[in-house]
């Protein structure tokens, strides 16, 4: 079942934090655990720890939709590219980062127990007898907080977010559980910053159009280790999604800012990474660019940073020229909180 974007709350539902992991749906059947994402791609061998776990907690059948999300060992917020990094394709490695950065289950609904669907049960219902599943069940398997008080929905909307949430979820309590359809409703955090623009690459079906424009901020080696190695301009992620006439107009747009990468800040960070493949995900993708001199801003609108970057490409708002680049600096993207994934879970 999925979310529709909404600018406001709907009165009178209940509500949750929006977690902002890898979604699963949960089949036990006290013998066997299978785990899959949203796309029915199988989930159980990247997560040893959690299919041990339900395996003890949940001896008896059932089906459960829920989040897999990975806390970071040193502040205990949520931590995306630790998640990411579960995704590997050697069983040792798997094996040594369930150790290291061992994920939790965090249960938000509950489909079927026994032979008993419980889809076409109103979600207060089905909530109660989620309650009392996970009644006595400790971590790595969670319970997700819930509220019928718009205001408490609120303060978690401002005060999570520094820790990793996206956002906050809202459920009908008269709705049944329709899978493939945007029933519940989804307030989402909605940010905008001002970036310099460090380069470009072309479309995949044009050579003359723009595909995506690379982000940076300026930051120093107190915040980024890694900072001098780009030049004081840290990458946050790109923006991307523009319609065909604008991909065409920004490629004429940024013709005279087109510079030689010996003299880009970046050069440094290119010449280490030369021969290296092009992504982890995508190891064929060719991460080549045409740099900019670092003199353009742009406004973009984003929705979460994780680890430094851009959990997802931003979109394009405006230019500022009246914007120093230097003035671009880390520190406008960052939303601090000081708790930690046990503090939310209560």
């Amino acid at each position: 079942m999925l979310a529709r974007l909404v600018d406001d709350l709907p009165p009178g539902w209940l509500y949750e934090p929006k977690w902002d992991g890898f979604r699963a749906l949960i089949f036990c059947d006290g013998e066997e655990v299978v785990m899959e994402s949203r796309n029915s791609r199988p989930l159980a061998r990247y997560f040893p720890e959690l299919v041990s776990a339900l395996m003890t907690s949940l001896p008896n059948p059932c089906v459960l939709d829920c989040e897999i999300v990975v806390p970071s060992p040193e502040d205990g917020r949520l931590d995306f590219f630790a998640l990411q990094q579960r995704m590997h394709p050697a069983s040792s490695r798997v094996n040594l980062l369930a150790q290291q950065t061992p994920a939790t289950l965090i249960a938000f609904d509950l489909l079927a127990t026994g032979s008993e669907n419980l889809t076409n049960l109103p979600f207060r219902e089905r909530r109660q007898r989620l309650e009392a599943l996970l009644d006595g069940s400790g971590p790595p398997l969670r319970l997700t907080p819930i509220t019928d008080d718009e205001d408490v929905a609120r303060d978690w909307f401002a005060a999570f977010e520094g820790a990793g949430i996206d956002g906050i979820i809202a459920k009908h309590p008269d709705s049944t559980y329709q899978p493939g359809k945007r029933v519940m409703a989804k307030l989402k955090h909605d940010r905008t910053a001002d970036c310099v623009v460090v380069g470009y690459r072309t479309h995949k079906s044009s050579r003359d159009a723009v595909g995506s424009l690379l982000l940076a901020v300026y930051s120093d080696e107190e915040e980024h280790e890694w900072a001098p190695m780009f030049g004081g301009l840290v990458p946050i992620g790109v923006a991307a999604s523009f319609p065909s006439a604008q991909r065409r107009e920004l490629f004429k747009t940024l013709a005279p800012y087109v510079m030689d990468l010996a003299d880009h800040p970046w050069a440094a960070s290119v010449a280490e990474a030369a021969g290296q493949p092009g992504s982890r995900w995508n190891p064929e993708k060719d991460l080549a660019f045409t740099p900019l001199r670092p003199e353009l801003v742009a406004e973009v609108r984003f929705n979460q940073l994780d680890g430094g970057r851009l959990r997802h490409p931003a979109q394009f708002l405006r230019w500022r020229p009246d914007r120093d680049p230097r003035s671009c600096r880390f520190e406008q993207l960052e939303k601090q909180s000081s708790l930690r994934l046990e503090e939310i879970l209560g």
